[in-house]
């Protein structure tokens, strides 16, 4: 029985794992990041993959930070036939990328060269890609780097955002994962180079990056707030406060004005100009200090003060 090391830390993760238990394999151990507090309160939480490891009664470990740890050399110890890795958060070591006959097998929510790095989705979608997929690929020193073992592709939805994608290709990755490692087993798969000249990078978000700039045009503006959905949410500034944007249309009214100016106010929402001569329509909000609401609960309550011509920044 092919033996495991498993390693994965968010929801993306949990079903891949799960897969892995169902179908019979060895799972040593799973490792995943340590808990981290969650929510306003700073309840220390787990996360999904250790969640889903302790209830399939299977060993967790959690290293703050895997280069130069002890739970490295206990890794190595397990001696692993082969490590399978799914939005784990850190760069696996040299020592232990080597260790295992089979290798360290990743599996990449993107399709590679593209999307390089810990943010493949919500870039994918920001950009305004089409399509995305999952990547089999052999892990190596550089990030993400690897040879190609398998892929398969999947559309990106004009309603869809980063939540639905991470779900949807949570299950690509699972059922390709598990198409594809029986071939990696028995050394029957194929591998191929990756073309440098394709490379792009999806480095993990930035907060300038969830910043609204009004100039820019609306398509690209809904772009950035479903790639922003429902973490880490886009934001723009509003009466000297932080107001995020939690989903957004391309709007209707058309205008000559300042980009970031109110244009329009219906009941259920309210558009903005942006850079193009078009606007965008804000459907679901969260002003500064208060809860994430409908448009239409906000034009009813502290919002009933909005006004056409003010300004969003």
């Amino acid at each position: 029985m092919t033996s495991i090391v498993f390693m994965g830390t968010p929801d993306f993760s949990a079903p891949i794992l799960r897969m892995l238990y169902e179908e019979g394999y060895d799972i040593k151990a799973v490792v995943t990041q340590p808990d981290r507090p969650v929510g306003r309160k700073r309840v220390l939480t787990p996360p999904p993959v250790k969640a889903e490891a302790l209830a399939l009664g299977l060993p967790v470990i959690q290293p703050e930070k895997l280069r130069g740890s002890e739970e490295l050399q206990q890794i190595i110890d397990l001696q692993p036939d082969i490590v399978i890795t799914a939005a784990f958060g850190q760069i696996l070591p040299k020592e232990l990328l080597d260790a295992p006959p089979l290798g360290c097998i990743n599996v990449h929510a993107s399709l590679l060269p593209k999307y390089r790095g810990g943010a493949p989705i919500h870039q994918a979608i920001i950009d305004g890609e089409k399509e995305t997929g999952v990547t089999i690929m052999y892990m190596a020193v550089k990030l993400d780097a690897g040879d190609i073992i398998s892929q398969k592709a999947i559309a990106i939805g004009e309603q869809d955002h980063t939540g639905s994608m991470f779900d949807k290709l949570s299950v690509v990755g699972r059922e390709l994962l598990k198409e594809t490692l029986p071939s990696i087993i028995n050394g029957s798969n194929t591998r191929t180079v990756q073309d440098e000249s394709q490379v792009t990078f999806a480095s993990n978000i930035s907060r300038e990056q969830e910043r609204i700039d009004w100039t820019n045009d609306a398509s690209t503006l809904y772009n950035q707030v479903r790639g922003l959905h429902p973490w880490p949410v886009a934001y723009t500034t509003f009466e000297e406060g932080n107001f995020k944007i939690w989903w957004a249309q391309v709007g209707k009214t058309k205008h000559n004005v300042t980009p970031g100016t109110v244009v329009a106010i219906e009941k259920e929402y309210f558009e903005i100009a942006t850079g193009n001569g078009e606007s965008l329509a804000i459907y679901d909000l969260q002003p500064a200090g208060k809860k994430r609401m409908t448009a239409e609960e906000y034009l009813r309550g502290t919002g009933s003060k909005l006004q056409i011509g003010d300004q969003f920044k």
